[in-house]
């Protein structure tokens, strides 16, 4: 992070650190419309936050001096900034819905490719939803099984719960990641085989997760339908190994590419999405797709002052590093994006969670802060107690729509008061004298005083649409390299979650061999001794 810029930040804080945000209103009426803008159907209010002009100076003065701008156009046009593992950072290619548009990697176009995909995509999709591609028996598919994981389940699962008014209703999606085998047992009970698409999200068709979830998945289907020849009308792949993809069973020609230049968690607009398109078809994927191209194209040319992304990257450093906030929440107040937060738990988490620079160089500054959520009004009858009047900064991005698609009664604007309220309790508090006021014993007064002076953000649009998921999700993703450019860290490896992965390898071997190394610490051979004892081995 550039110390010369930071220090002008931290400046600008100690100066305003004893203005609350009630002060910062009383000071300025005006302030509510100075702090909102606007892009691609979102308005973002931040007022509600401790910052003033000079904080906010000094804020876009340190992307600045990152070289914010340069590193976006390193991103938008296909230069390799994910060094690490010497690949570009592509995921803006697969949602640039301009006709005319070229984009390119090693001297080649990847535009006609994604084109491609898309439309083969489209095409399945369609085929599906029509009827024409059956079962083996003839019937047509009413259930679709997603089987992957991390960035291969977390997208979709999320897009298709988002997005179920545009979904096909007689349709229905499941998605299997988990490699308890519960996850896959519980979701076959759910569904017919006859009627049945299994979709395998693996680019190297080698994931432990995914393919021991495939397999299990095939043996069940074949025992079912009593033909090895019935895999390749109910499995399709999204993969790039098409030798294991024949050798499972597969007809290649169902096989749907993506490219190394989309990160898993960055993956949904790809062949990644195809079980959303499925549901939603293609049309409304292709508003989805405009959604995340308006929010890019915005990010791409806006100035930083009114640049939603960038906007809120700076505060969240700002209360990550200027204030010690070691989380922040994530707080939709729609029940259709309940899985949001869980969503951008790993875009946040598995992007920024590094302790190196990009020099290899220990950090001296957190990063990475932790990511957690749930909808409202359910969280405010869980954790809200913490945020209001706990002993940790919190900050919360509060997020909700004008209309609702499930017009009952008052529940919309019931929904919403709360909304509003919550970040007008958590700005502005409630003073011992107020609560005196209005009858509190003394005694009590402690506990119903409030501090306020607890920041969040509100963003808001007109409704829950396929362009607004698309605009929201595109809005996070940059907001996250955003910070990783400012914290001079690599916000697209995850060589963090390879250990586990080359451990449990290890591990696997002492749990099922005849007679077990256990070349392992302590504990861990005692743990794997007691597992053996339980099954008798």
């Amino acid at each position: 992070m550039n110390a010369e810029a930071w220090k002008k930040v931290e400046e600008a804080v100690a100066a305003s650190r004893n203005t609350t945000i009630k002060q910062l209103f009383e000071h300025d009426p005006d302030r509510a419309r100075k702090y909102t803008i606007s892009a691609a159907g979102w308005t973002l209010d931040y007022s509600k936050n401790r910052v003033n002009a000079a904080v906010m100076k000094a804020l876009r003065g340190l992307a600045e001096a990152s070289g914010l701008k340069d590193e976006i156009e390193r991103m938008f046009t296909g230069e390799k900034i994910n060094r690490t593992e010497n690949r570009a950072v592509l995921h803006t290619a697969l949602r640039n819905v301009d006709p005319e548009a070229k984009v390119f990697v090693d001297g080649k176009d990847v535009m006609p490719d994604v084109r491609a995909t898309l439309s083969k995509m489209g095409e399945f999709a369609d085929a599906v939803r029509k009827g024409v591609h059956r079962g083996f028996t003839g019937k047509r598919i009413k259930y679709v099984v997603n089987i992957g994981i991390g960035g291969s389940d977390l997208g979709p699962v999320m897009a298709n719960i988002a997005l179920t008014p545009f979904g096909k209703r007689s349709i229905k999606c499941f998605f299997v990641s988990n490699v308890d085998s519960t996850h896959l047992a519980e979701t076959l009970r759910e569904v017919k085989a006859d009627q049945t698409l299994f979709i395998v999200a693996s680019k190297t068709f080698t994931t432990q997760e995914t393919m021991t979830n495939a397999l299990s998945a095939r043996e069940w289907l074949v025992g079912r339908l009593g033909s090895e020849a019935a895999v390749a009308k109910h499995f399709v792949a999204l993969s790039t190994n098409a030798a294991e993809v024949a050798k499972f069973g597969i007809d290649v020609e169902n096989m749907f590419g993506f490219w190394d230049w989309v990160g898993g968690r960055y993956s949904l607009p790809s062949a990644i999405g195809l079980s959303l398109m499925i549901f939603v078809g293609p049309r409304n994927f292709a508003r989805l797709l405009k959604g995340y191209w308006k929010m890019d194209r915005h990010f791409r040319t806006a100035a930083f002052e009114k640049n939603l992304p960038v906007t809120l990257a700076l505060l969240g450093i700002l209360y990550s590093n200027g204030y010690g906030a070691e989380s922040y929440a994530v707080l939709p107040y729609d029940q259709y994006l309940s899985r949001f937060p869980a969503y951008l738990q790993q875009m946040d988490m598995e992007s920024n969670g590094k302790c190196v620079d990009r020099d290899g160089r220990r950090v001296n500054y957190s990063t990475g802060p932790v990511e957690w959520g749930e909808p409202g009004t359910n969280g405010q009858h869980s954790f809200y107690q913490l945020i209001h009047q706990g002993t940790h900064l919190i900050p919360c991005d509060f997020i909700g729509f004008a209309r609702t698609h499930n017009p009952i009664g008052d529940h919309h604007d019931k929904l919403m008061a709360n909304f509003f309220a919550q970040t007008e309790a958590l700005a502005f508090g409630k003073t011992a004298d107020e609560c005196r006021a209005e009858g509190d014993p003394e005694e009590l007064v402690p506990f119903k005083t409030f501090e306020g002076n607890r920041p969040t953000n509100t963003l808001l649009a007109e409704e829950l649409t396929p362009e607004t998921l698309g605009a929201l999700v595109a809005l996070y993703e940059h907001k996250v390299f955003v910070q990783g450019v400012i914290w001079n860290i690599y916000s697209f490896d995850q060589w963090g979650v390879q250990l586990g992965k080359v451990l449990a390898k290890n591990v696997l071997k002492d749990l099922t061999a005849e007679k077990p190394e256990l070349r392992h610490d302590s504990s861990t051979n005692a743990l794997i001794a007691r597992y053996r004892k339980a099954l008798g081995r």
